[in-house]
């Protein structure tokens, strides 16, 4: 852990998008020629959130919905996961953000986004002292990058929770269909959480486009000269490259399953591993106790894509046995 992050609070924050996705069950058509449809909860900081709960933690959620059906349903979803959901707003003027995800053979997925209420999370309506008891903050970055009001929310809590000194976790969670052709201001964008993260979680794509290194090695260097303690890249079906700023790196092998939709797979492992963090190693966390904690993040994300949706898909505690 960097010397500057502590963990005081059990409690995990996860700041971004709660939406609906459309997840297209018609497999390999993808998006164009797909034509049937299952409603899922979903959202990338939703989903840590709620696979933190799921494993035993306690995590809350900073994030907006409309003030309609979807919105209703998905406060629903999370009350049924046993999640806090004191700190979902609802927005009388926009509706509940959208995402349609179409899913390949192999489980690879695409994207498309109608963005809705998420964007429009004000600083203003959130408690003040929020933060206060939390040891760790997850910025899921989907849509949190974005233009709107959010994006302001999103980096001004980012540097309340630096100096307060809580262990700051960040995922870009690129997405061609939010950024394909404007890749270059999502790396500006990127940049400044890349300096203050203790904990990165990326996935090897996403590896090559922000650090312009082919090699997993360099580019999680690159990020560690930023700041970051923790670095996992996310291989799939291979596992997780686990690297450490103070030394150490080693791909951590996941486990075989036959995998259906890999949506919130990553989410799950983000989830996982967190909690690993908060519950395991409240003061020190080594190099082999990283790799401990990815092992068991790996499992975790492994099974999610056994099943359809995000939430719907992230095991329970017991699963893991």
């Amino acid at each position: 852990m960097s010397k500057e992050a502590t963990m005081n609070g059990q409690s995990i924050i996860c700041l971004g998008e709660l939406l609906i996705d459309f997840v297209c069950t018609d497999i390999g058509h993808g998006l164009v020629k797909g034509e049937n449809y299952l409603k899922k909860a979903g959202g990338a900081p939703a989903n840590v959130a709620v696979a933190i709960s799921r494993l035993g933690g306690h995590a809350r959620l900073a994030a907006q919905v409309g003030n309609d059906p979807f919105g209703e349903f998905l406060i629903e979803t999370l009350h049924q996961a046993s999640l806090d959901t004191t700190l979902i707003i609802r927005d009388n003027y926009a509706p509940t953000t959208l995402a349609f995800v179409g899913i390949q053979h192999d489980g690879e997925r695409d994207f498309v986004f109608c963005r809705g209420a998420d964007g429009n999370l004000s600083l203003q309506s959130l408690p003040a002292d929020f933060l206060n008891d939390s040891g760790i903050v997850h910025l899921g970055a989907a849509t949190g990058l974005m233009d709107g009001e959010f994006y302001h929310t999103y980096a001004t809590l980012a540097r309340r929770a630096k100096e307060e000194g809580k262990m700051l976790s960040f995922d870009p969670n690129f997405r061609s269909g939010l950024w394909g052709g404007n890749e270059a201001e999502f790396i500006r964008r990127c940049e400044p959480f890349l300096n203050i993260a203790d904990v990165i979680k990326m996935s090897e794509e996403e590896l090559e486009l922000i650090t312009r290194h082919t090699d997993k090695v360099q580019g999680c260097r690159y990020l560690h000269d930023r700041g970051a303690t923790f670095v996992a890249i996310t291989l799939g079906s291979q596992g997780t490259w686990a690297s450490h700023r103070d030394g150490g790196h080693v791909l951590v092998p996941s486990i075989a399953v036959k995998s259906i939709d890999s949506t919130g797979a990553g989410d799950a492992f983000v989830g996982a591993l967190l909690l690993r963090f908060i519950q395991w190693h409240p003061r020190t966390i080594t190099f082999d106790d990283f790799v401990a904690d990815i092992t068991w993040a790996n499992k975790v994300g492994a099974l999610t894509c056994t099943r359809f949706g995000a939430i719907d898909a992230i095991p329970f505690l017991t699963e893991l046995a």
